[in-house]
């Protein structure tokens, strides 16, 4: 689900059934793809990974003996066949975890995974509920819709005034910074 609901972007742009529902996620879902990798999350990203015929090992470019423990629950993603979905950790090393792989996978040696993938652990909120996150994500499908509408996102605005010939540039998520702040990853502000 989006921060931003259908229901939502169609009252705050007063478009009522003009465009279709789906059109309108796709906006939803492009503010949730600019927005949400700013913000803080229980996940770590791994840089490779390797099977064998029953185990899964996926390598980190950190340590992550103090993130993960074994019999924790991690949802794996981004990572392909046969390493994606609910694991459950069946060991951990300094820079990887180990897990079972269901099916009959060909085991594979040791390869970066590019881009890399994801491991979220539990998760004890959801941005989704927080006020400030989602009148951010709000502002940002207003500004992307807008842009979708005029001329090269520069051209005439339909209150008169000419639209900002930046607005998908890095300034997005800057205008909405204040909003955010407290919720931002450290890792996002590198930079």
């Amino acid at each position: 689900m989006s921060t931003t609901t259908v229901a939502e972007l169609k009252a705050a742009l007063g478009v009522g059934s003009l465009y279709s529902d789906a059109t309108i996620q796709e906006v939803c879902d492009a503010a949730d793809d600019v927005l949400l990798p700013f913000l803080w999350k229980n996940e770590n990203y791994n840089i490779a990974h390797s099977n064998t015929t029953t185990e899964g090992t996926l390598y980190f470019d950190e340590v992550v003996t103090g993130t993960y423990y074994v019999g924790e629950q991690v949802v794996i993603t981004k990572n392909g066949s046969p390493f994606n979905g609910t694991k459950t950790l069946t060991g951990v090393g300094e820079n990887s975890i180990t897990f079972a792989v269901t099916g009959t996978p060909t085991a594979s040696e040791y390869h970066p995974c590019v881009p890399f993938g994801i491991v979220s652990g539990v998760t004890q909120n959801t941005y989704a509920t927080i006020p400030a996150v989602r009148e951010a994500s709000l502002m940002i499908c207003v500004s992307i819709w807008t842009a979708r509408q005029t001329n090269s996102g520069n051209g005439m605005m339909p209150d008169g005034s000419i639209g900002n010939m930046y607005s998908m540039s890095s300034q997005l998520v800057a205008r909405v910074r204040g909003l955010i702040a407290p919720y931002l990853a450290p890792n996002s502000m590198v930079g």
